[in-house]
């Protein structure tokens, strides 16, 4: 666990690590922008170095242009790992699996809401974004209000951005808001039921390459790995979970060394 966490942190410094901004502001919009994280991480963050993977998507859709390089990269990372970039090396997860610390009143989440994830994917970032030609899964994205949005606007020192905010922007606030608070209670709330890009890697979990085992024989369904996961997972009970994002914690926290990781 503190391995993960370690690549976490590193992670999220190596995606958004863009020192001038601090002295110059703006964004950076060098050769290095033309390529895509693999996970969720806001083109717009002042301290990004890459583009975000579902505003390119987005952008492609809307001009009606079939997304082959982001479509190649979805497909790699998912046909090697499935969805274990959820679980490493994506900052906004990291940041959820930080605010479930806190101590608070913590829920379950239905399974049913796991699936609202594809229609977030299908609905908002394919079909509005084609017949609108704008990005609006990135119009409503939390992590570009917490890195992009609040940054931004509180680092303008013309006042020109802050004249332009309106009911658009706080809309993307109370929806950050509202993410953050469940997120204290519920283990990854926006991962499990709004991320379009947990959505296209679940896809995989069942295909890809790098993949969790559980040997039937030896689990005896004592839960230890659905309470450790983050992402409340039974892996016991379904090893290609779509929210299972292979953090690895059930495999170090299963008594019997029942679940292991292998390569198909």
């Amino acid at each position: 666990m503190k391995l993960k966490r370690t690549v976490q942190i590193i992670a999220t410094i190596i995606q958004n690590s863009y020192i001038p901004a601090f002295f110059a502001g703006g964004i950076y919009q060098g050769v290095l922008k033309r390529a895509c994280t693999p996970i969720l991480n806001c083109w717009g963050c002042p301290l990004a170095w890459y583009s975000c993977p579902m505003g390119g998507l987005q952008h492609f859709i809307g001009l009606r242009l079939f997304p082959f390089y982001v479509a190649g990269l979805f497909g790699t990372v998912g046909m090697v790992v499935g969805r274990m970039t959820c679980g490493w090396i994506c900052p906004f997860g990291f940041f959820q699996d930080l605010l479930y610390k806190i101590k608070s009143f913590k829920m379950k989440l239905p399974k049913v809401f796991s699936y609202f994830k594809y229609v977030v994917l299908v609905g908002v970032a394919g079909v509005i974004a084609y017949i609108t030609a704008e990005p609006w899964f990135c119009k409503l994205c939390p992590d570009g209000a917490l890195i992009a949005g609040i940054p931004l606007v509180l680092a303008d020192t013309t006042g020109d951005l802050r004249a332009l905010v309106g009911w658009h922007y706080y809309m993307k606030i109370a929806i950050l808001l509202g993410i953050i608070l469940f997120s204290i209670s519920i283990k990854r709330f926006f991962c499990r039921t709004f991320c379009p890009v947990g959505a296209i890697y679940s896809i995989f979990n069942r295909f890809s390459v790098w993949r969790l085992k559980v040997d039937k024989d030896k689990c005896i369904a004592c839960e230890s790995c659905q309470m450790v996961c983050p992402m409340h997972v039974g892996i016991y009970r379904h090893q290609h979970d779509i929210d299972c994002i292979r953090c690895l914690d059930c495999v170090k926290i299963c008594p019997t060394k029942a679940i292991k990781h292998e390569v198909r």
